[in-house]
């Protein structure tokens, strides 16, 4: 299965990907399982989380555009409320 990919994106990437226009995403600080049944994009806009997944363990925050794959299964753990721009593929 692929990873968890997560970078560092610029302003450049963030608007060649039309992330301005996807919709957004609010959770408060909670755990929970989640399975990804497309792949997601995702731009953190605030807040902090890590997601854990048999094989790896990745944590991200406020600048962060991670992409997770299609099949993923793992838990989410918000330890700050998180707000991002999501979109599915």
């Amino acid at each position: 299965m692929d990873k968890i990919k997560v970078e560092k994106p610029t302003q450049e990437m963030l608007k060649q990907q039309g992330v301005d226009g996807w919709p957004i995403w609010e959770k408060e600080p909670s755990s929970f399982d989640w399975e990804y049944d497309q792949i997601e994009k995702c731009f953190i806009l605030e807040g902090k989380a890590k997601v854990e997944c048999a094989d790896q363990s990745v944590e991200f925050g406020k600048g962060d555009f991670v992409e997770f794959p299609k099949g993923l299964k793992c838990k989410w753990k918000i330890s700050e409320k998180i707000r991002k721009h999501f979109n599915f593929e």
